[in-house]
């Protein structure tokens, strides 16, 4: 029996994969924190981002809209300031909302405030606490930086790591609420994404040889990149956020109020390191859109393993779901309850994702296959078009890590033609124009 209304507690990483947890197989004690949630709670196995960049897929969050559709289809795009978002719903039901982190959704060409507090007009309607930096790798570094407080003044760490400085201000204010009113409280970190400025991921202290035995994610074996040198940081920065986890479950038990919190686990996308284009993301490949999706608490319960396809874009309807208040029409995804529930009739059969920046492309991921089409224009500022040529097809249950691509083979002309009207009626429903594809 719930003693109130649930909390919830989103806790968002940055460009993390799905095979750095040991829930979803990883060997080394990395997640014990996450792995005990997912026990109790419910995993989402093929769970994947709607977008596989920071900005926008932060826009799909926060609206439960396709990137296009919010006008934030590339980074360097704020939100626009009449957008309705998930902390507008929270705030009408009496919920205290509170951000920290990574925000990520008010710079554009027209306003700067990567390294300047984010005004309250930009802030999404988050507002009973607040300390961010919109763009947090511009504001810090891993163990020193500053990110600002709701009145816009400097909060700032030194010779601490970012993901412990980030969690203690958490902490605080966990402990120092006033109010009796549930609580929404959304942390987004950077990590375990690189460092722009030094373009490498920075674990904590120590993550280069406590780390070094990794097993080598199969989709990255043989290939260059820069995975070898990267990947003990990577992982020592995930095993950072899981330890911090661990701190906040704790607090929520120390409060008695951890059985009556939602507890979101997620990340905006994956990271492939340099082996499918010229960076980290920004690519249709599993290693840079399956993400770690668990949940626990009121509705997701049991230690339950969801094998239904997932999206980030679920996520948005499952939160005003699991408080009582009604989804509108115009959010895309559909309640994680469902599957938790076990109600898989009707469920989607594929994920759809737009991809900007290194390209403007749309694809689709079923279990058996992954579909990509790309503008023929190569202009990947263009946020739709009209005409697409196909890139990449493969048949994930006989080459699950996208090692062989099919999309010129004769003998798969039928799929792809199949694939490609169920990829024209995604982009349709969201506004964008049923594209003429080309084959390649």
């Amino acid at each position: 029996m719930l003693k109130q209304r649930p909390n919830v507690l989103f806790f968002f990483t940055d460009q993390q994969r799905w095979d750095t947890c040991g829930c979803y197989g990883q060997q080394l004690p990395v997640t014990p924190n996450l792995d005990r949630l997912a026990a109790e709670g419910v995993k989402f196995e093929y769970a994947f981002t709607c977008q596989p960049v920071c900005g926008p897929a932060r826009a799909c969050l926060q609206t439960g809209k396709y990137a296009t559709e919010t006008g934030n289809y590339h980074n360097g795009m704020a939100l626009p300031q009449d957008t309705k978002t998930i902390a507008h719903f929270f705030n009408e039901n009496h919920y205290e909302t509170a951000y920290f982190g990574k925000w990520h959704l008010a710079s554009s060409a027209l306003h700067n405030f990567r390294q300047s507090p984010v005004p309250v007009n930009f802030r999404g309607g988050w507002k009973d606490e607040w300390i961010a930096s919109d763009t947090l790798e511009s504001t810090s570094h891993p163990y020193e930086g500053k990110m600002f407080d709701a009145n816009g003044n400097a909060k700032e760490f030194k010779d601490q790591y970012r993901v412990d400085a980030q969690t203690d201000w958490v902490m605080e204010y966990l402990q120092n609420r006033k109010t009796t009113d549930p609580f929404c409280l959304f942390i987004s970190y950077l990590e375990p994404h690189h460092q722009n400025d030094l373009n490498v991921s920075v674990g904590p202290d120590g993550s280069k040889e406590k780390f070094k035995d990794f097993q080598v994610p199969l989709d990255l074996e043989g290939e260059a990149g820069s995975w070898r040198a990267e990947y003990p940081d990577y992982l020592g920065c995930c095993n950072s956020l899981d330890h911090n986890l661990g701190r906040l479950i704790a607090e929520l038990k120390r409060q008695g109020i951890y059985e009556d919190t939602l507890i979101v686990y997620t990340a905006d996308h994956g990271s492939h390191f340099r082996t499918r284009n010229k960076e980290y993301k920004r690519s249709c490949h599993d290693g840079c859109t399956r993400i770690p999706m668990i949940v626990r608490g009121p509705g997701f319960k049991g230690g339950q393993t969801v094998t239904e396809l997932a999206s980030l874009i679920d996520l948005p309807p499952t939160l005003l779901t699991a408080v009582g208040i009604d989804v509108p029409d115009y959010m895309r995804g559909n309640p994680l309850q469902r599957l938790a529930d076990g109600n898989v009739a009707d469920w989607p059969q594929e994920v759809f994702i737009q991809i900007s920046e290194d390209h403007n492309g749309r694809a689709i991921r079923t279990h058996k296959w992954k579909y990509e089409v790309v503008n023929v224009l190569e202009k990947y500022y263009l946020y739709t078009c009209d005409k697409y040529v196909e890139r990449f097809l493969y048949d994930l249950e006989n080459d699950p890590h996208e090692k062989n691509n099919l999309v010129k083979d004769p003998r798969y002309q039928a799929i792809r033609r199949e694939l490609a009207t169920t990829l024209g009626n995604r982009m349709a429903v969201i506004g964008e124009a049923f594209p003429v594809i080309l084959p390649a």
